[in-house]
């Protein structure tokens, strides 16, 4: 068994992401390993540009309201305890609702990810389906 020292928090790129985000690497597993996990902070508002990840991604929404949305897809409002699968290759992006603060861990394999256009604020203020109804 090995304690692992937590690395400092990381503000994340403007080039990724719109808003004021935060990572914690929860978990970045060493070859041949390809696991890797984050604690992800989002301000309100804030989100993510579209990506997409070679094997896929598993969102686990810890705190406030999430939002998320596939491309060409419901926006969907996501809640703490919601967990969002999104297969390898589907573009997508994830983010804080406007009046939110939000937290999830991101978990996936690789660090293959496909960073493509920035959310537009169309695309962010459109009608969403709440978890809550599902």
């Amino acid at each position: 068994m090995e304690l692992l020292k937590k690395q400092p928090t990381m503000k994340l790129p403007s080039q990724w992401f719109t808003g004021d985000a935060w990572a914690d690497v929860i978990y970045r597993g060493e070859e041949p390993a390809r696991a890797r996990a984050n604690a992800v902070h989002f301000a309100p508002g804030a989100r993510t540009a579209w990506h997409s990840h070679g094997l896929g991604q598993t969102l686990y929404i810890v705190e406030g309201i999430a939002l998320i949305q596939s491309r060409g897809g419901e926006l969907l409002e996501a809640h703490p305890g919601d967990v969002i699968w999104t297969p390898a290759g589907e573009e997508h992006w994830h983010g804080a609702a406007p009046d939110h603060f939000m937290t999830h861990i991101a978990l996936w394999e690789t660090d293959d990810v496909d960073w493509l256009d920035h959310v537009t604020d169309a695309e962010y203020g459109g009608a969403r389906r709440s978890t809550r109804n599902a």
